[in-house]
């Protein structure tokens, strides 16, 4: 009781007028107890003005600071945030909020505030706000002023999203559980992507999901005046929160799901769809696209186009159009889903251990068929690469006899020189700097110097006619 009384006359001579009241009363018992005389009229005249002075100076001191208090960018909320500051001091004020990257950051107490409050979104944060019969606005990026029973509804994150669903890659859903795992955490990953083949086998994958909420063509300026990078559009926003979608196997009561939970709903439904028109081996075969790759391009197709052509029970297209109603609920609900990847295929490890001999086996039988494939094409290679090189051969020793028509040489010595001079040309020209073609060099300066030896017509090794000698 006494802390409290001695809080509220604390809280009184904060008050300029409680200064203005307490100075002069104890003004009047200084007088009073000195025996100076005075006017009471006149006195009371001035605590009046000074009053008046001291309310309209405040009055106005506070709508000046207060501007400075948040990141006002628009002119309209200068008496709206002079209005929250002067109700701070009645007591009566509402919540002071902060959002940031879509979360409520609140102080204790805030969140049952009611009452006229503000609530402050930096650039990647937006909310819808809602009193207890409808929803009323929309709040983008910078500062929003709530009236006195207004609430946030919800609010998102204006970044791209990134979701995994299924199995990690340290998961093994079909094996054993390990030491100290938790197999339910195990088994939940694997339902959550768990589907058939048209065979009957059932698989397991990681499906990772980019999505975002729909965003403006270009950067537009906000109720609060922020341009955000992410081009938050109102519209997008309030739909994602405000639009209801029913969860699918809920049949007695309604089960609200959040914005960011329908793109993994509808990705693995359309999963589990396509998953039933392949076999386990054709999933895996390349022929110009695996089972998995076209039924990740399909599932890409249907959250990101209008329509797209359709395929029969055998996953082969069927040349039929059809528009996407996975397409249709995300727009509806202000989202757009930028990118679906599916990995970490995991299967019943039996049955994977089977699929790794079988090909293993394959691909030992198709290397030993590359492997003869090769050793042919290396014959052959090496068959017209003689050829050609008995071509070249021929071309350079005979080019002293392709310039024009001669006579046969009656002297084979000579023509011997005339096939090799052109061939020991072409190595010192061309292959000079061969280790190997020096041999042949010299190879080549022996057989000339035994033309010269041998040859009869230069006089060496065969004595010369007299005349009228005959041969």
């Amino acid at each position: 009781m006494i802390r409290k009384t001695f809080s509220g006359i604390g809280a009184f001579l904060q008050h300029p007028i409680g200064v203005i009241l307490v100075t002069n009363l104890i003004w009047y018992v200084i007088v009073r107890a000195a025996k100076i005389p005075f006017n009471i009229y006149v006195n009371a005249a001035l605590l009046v003005v000074d009053g008046l002075a001291a309310y309209l100076l405040l009055d106005r001191l506070t709508y000046f600071f207060s501007q400075f208090i948040l990141p006002i960018q628009n002119p309209k909320y200068r008496q709206e945030i002079f209005s929250r500051v002067s109700h701070y001091e009645t007591g009566r004020r509402g919540p002071a909020l902060f959002i940031k990257n879509g979360q409520l950051i609140i102080h204790k107490g805030e969140e049952n505030k009611r009452g006229a409050g503000v609530i402050v979104l930096d650039t990647a944060s937006a909310a819808v706000l809602r009193t207890d019969t409808e929803i009323r606005d929309t709040a983008g990026p910078g500062v929003k002023f709530t009236e006195w029973d207004e609430y946030i509804a919800g609010s998102v994150d204006l970044r791209s999203q990134w979701q995994f669903i299924g199995p990690q890659l340290s998961d093994q859903p079909f094996l054993s559980p390990a030491p100290g795992a938790n197999p339910k955490n195990s088994g939940d990953a694997r339902q959550q992507t768990k589907g058939q083949t048209r065979d009957g086998f059932e698989v397991s994958p990681t499906i990772s999901i980019k999505f975002r909420i729909k965003r403006l063509k270009e950067k537009a300026p906000s109720e609060g005046g922020v341009k955000s990078q992410y081009r938050y559009d109102a519209n997008s926003v309030r739909n994602a929160i405000t639009r209801e979608v029913v969860e699918l196997g809920a049949s007695s009561s309604k089960v609200r799901m959040e914005w960011n939970k329908l793109p993994e709903h509808l990705v693995v439904n359309i999963w589990r769809e396509y998953i039933r028109k392949f076999k386990l081996s054709e999933l895996f075969k390349t022929r110009d696209a695996s089972g998995l790759q076209i039924i990740e391009e399909m599932i890409n197709k249907r959250v990101r186009q209008h329509s797209l052509e359709a395929l029969d029970d055998t996953g082969n297209k069927t040349g039929q159009w059809l528009e996407s109603l996975e397409f249709q609920q995300l727009q509806s609900r202000g989202l757009e889903v930028l990118d679906v990847r599916i990995h970490n295929v995991l299967i019943d490890a039996d049955l994977e251990k089977q699929m790794i001999e079988q090909w293993s086996a394959e691909w030992l039988t198709m290397a030993r068929k590359e492997k003869k494939f090769l050793e042919e094409k290396e014959a052959l290679t090496e068959t017209a690469s003689r050829e050609e090189a008995s071509k070249n051969f021929a071309r350079i020793v005979s080019r002293q006899f392709s310039a024009k028509t001669t006579l046969p040489q009656q002297n084979p010595f000579k023509t011997l020189q005339l096939l090799i001079q052109p061939l020991k040309d072409f190595i010192l020209s061309e292959s000079s700097v061969n280790s190997e073609m020096e041999k042949e060099l010299r190879k080549l300066d022996e057989i000339w110097k035994w033309l010269l030896d041998n040859n009869p017509s230069d006089g060496r090794s065969a004595a010369p006619q007299q005349e009228g000698d005959k041969p």
